[in-house]
């Protein structure tokens, strides 16, 4: 069952990911919705994608679904598939074959019904009802071939039209996942110029791990920004549903991201999860209103729809637009949506500089168990109640997605992540040595509940 998460199914190709649990996955997944509706399939780059492809359509034509085969695409192509009509027939579920920014041996399935993330308590039903299936179930790869790719890469050239003629260069890191296979037609199609780096789609990943979260993973984009000496820069993992955005001076994360694009937003209501920066809530708040919310992108899709939200980010440069787009993280919109401030000339160094001056550390997980992570939460939520004299004064505490304790110089936040056995903390302060008693001290509770 450790293969059926929070927010998709993950596991390690032919162990974990075997034929016969992934034709059940298809089967079972296909009664659920039901014989005669259509399921819209896609893949990423990783080697084993195709053969998983073919063991979820054989489930899916064992329960009389039919089989719309995208091919391989980014993330966002399957979701945007769920939104159009092919030779009449409209999906009613999509899939997504990725193992997005974890290493080459693992693969997963993302699900949406009806344009719904599908998450939580229903993927660890469905697990449960795989895992008791004796449905036995033969090859049967037939597939509807669609043209989704085509229609999302016409769609979003149109949609960006006023591109068209953007001089400023600029250079891509793909980092050998499927993000080129819409954004190069795109800025072909716009007329932008542009240096893609590592563009082929290679589930080996041979350049770096495809995951922008990481500085790490940045060094080769700053490199060539430097010898080139273009002024923006862009990054994707794997399946290209989150980005990062360089600029000569700053590395811009998600939501610092969402400061800038909902400044171009009449109104906007923009909706943070809790690892984000006050910064960013003070400031949207100035212009508009920001929503703290739960860490996760099925979270976060739910309450878009729920508030009529403009978009939604996590720092992780996962940005859901609903503002001109369906709800879904996109980065390849994304990067349009930034392209479009960078045309309008918007000074995204000067902008930045003039926010208040914070000091924070990145995620930093500390292990523990699936059994363990949510019951240390539990009891750190009680040990707060009568803190001891070792923590500074606590304005407040936000208990939505794990514990963000406000103190009067920053914040700290820990939380239980949803898909591995981890605890996420995170630590932000007004100065050095503000950060550094928050995050001592909060550790210090949190060491005491384990």
């Amino acid at each position: 069952m450790s293969i059926y998460r929070e927010y998709d199914i993950r596991g390690v190709f032919d162990k974990e990911l075997s034929a016969d649990r992934v034709k059940k996955l298809g089967f079972v997944l296909g009664k659920l919705v039901g014989a005669g509706k259509a399921a819209a399939i896609g893949y990423d780059a990783r080697t084993h994608s195709p053969k998983l492809f073919e063991w979820l359509v054989s489930g899916f034509n064992r329960a009389g679904v039919k089989a719309l085969k995208i091919g391989m695409c980014p993330t966002p192509v399957s979701y945007f598939a769920g939104f159009c009509e092919f030779d009449g027939i409209r999906p009613d579920l999509s899939v997504m074959i990725t193992g997005s920014h974890n290493p080459p041996e693992y693969n997963g399935f993302k699900i949406t019904i009806a344009n719904a993330p599908f998450f939580g308590e229903q993927i660890y039903d469905l697990g449960r009802k795989i895992e008791s299936c004796g449905e036995r179930i033969p090859d049967d790869f037939t597939a509807t071939q669609i043209d989704a790719l085509d229609r999302y890469i016409a769609y979003l050239s149109e949609q960006f039209s006023e591109l068209k003629g953007l001089k400023t260069p600029l250079v891509f890191d793909i980092g050998n996942g499927v993000a080129a296979i819409t954004l190069k037609p795109i800025l072909e199609n716009l007329g932008i110029g542009a240096k893609l780096l590592f563009e082929e789609p290679d589930g080996t990943f041979p350049n770096h791990h495809p995951d922008p979260s990481e500085e790490e993973n940045l060094e080769l984009l700053k490199q060539e920004m430097k010898r080139s000496s273009q002024k923006y820069g862009f990054a994707f993992d794997g399946d290209a549903d989150r980005i990062a955005m360089l600029s000569g001076k700053y590395n811009f994360k998600g939501d610092i991201l969402s400061i800038f694009l909902a400044k171009k937003i009449k109104n906007p209501i923009v909706i943070g999860e809790v690892k984000c920066s006050q910064v960013m809530y003070d400031e949207i708040n100035k212009f508009g209103k920001a929503i703290m919310y739960k860490t996760g992108h099925s979270n976060l899709k739910v309450k878009i729809k729920e508030t009529n939200a403009s978009f939604a980010a996590e720092v992780s440069g996962h940005i859901f637009f609903n503002d001109r787009y369906f709800g879904y993280d996109d980065a390849v919109y994304a990067a349009l949506r930034l392209i479009e401030l960078i045309k309008e000339g918007f000074d995204f160094d000067g902008e930045y500089e003039k926010l208040p001056k914070v000091y924070s550390t990145d995620e930093i997980k500390v292990k523990t168990t699936e059994e363990e992570k949510f019951k240390i939460i539990d009891r750190l939520k009680a040990a707060l109640k009568n803190p001891s004299a070792e923590l500074p004064k606590i304005r407040d505490i936000i208990d939505i997605d794990g514990v963000r304790v406000i103190f009067e110089e920053g914040w700290g936040l820990v939380r239980a992540s949803n898909t591995t056995p981890v605890l996420v903390t995170r630590f932000e302060a007004s100065s050095p040595e503000a950060l550094k008693r928050i995050q001592s001290s909060l550790t210090a509770a949190l060491e005491k509940c384990q």
